[in-house]
C-alpha cells in the first residue's frame, strides 16, 4: 500500500469496512441513518512496546469498539487509528 504512516508504539491504523447499504430483507438505509462500522482492516501496525507485543498484523480483519480509536482522513480516505487493546477480535 502506498501510505506514508508509520504508527508509533502499540498503535494500529485501520480502514474501516463500509457501511452497510442494504437490510436483508432489501431495504435500502439513508445516508443519515447508516451506523458506523465495527469491523475494519489493519493497513499499518507499530512495533509495540517493551512491555507489549503486538498481536495483529496487517491484512487482518477485526472489530473494534463504536466510539474506538481517532478519526482521520490520509490521501482522501478515511481511517482510524487506535491503540491495539480497543481492538475487541480478529475476524
Amino acid at each position: 500500500m502506498g501510505l506514508n504512516i508509520k504508527p508509533l508504539s502499540d498503535r494500529v491504523l485501520i480502514e474501516p469496512a463500509a457501511a452497510e447499504t442494504k437490510t436483508a430483507s432489501g431495504i435500502y438505509i439513508p445516508e443519515t441513518a447508516k451506523e458506523k462500522p465495527q469491523r475494519g482492516k489493519v493497513v499499518a501496525v507499530g512495533k509495540g512496546t517493551k512491555d507489549h507485543d503486538m498481536t495483529v498484523k496487517e491484512g487482518d480483519m477485526v472489530l473494534y469498539g463504536k466510539y474506538a480509536g481517532t478519526e482521520l482522513k490520509l490521501e482522501g480516505k478515511d481511517y482510524l487509528i487506535m491503540r491495539e487493546d480497543d481492538i475487541l477480535a480478529i475476524v
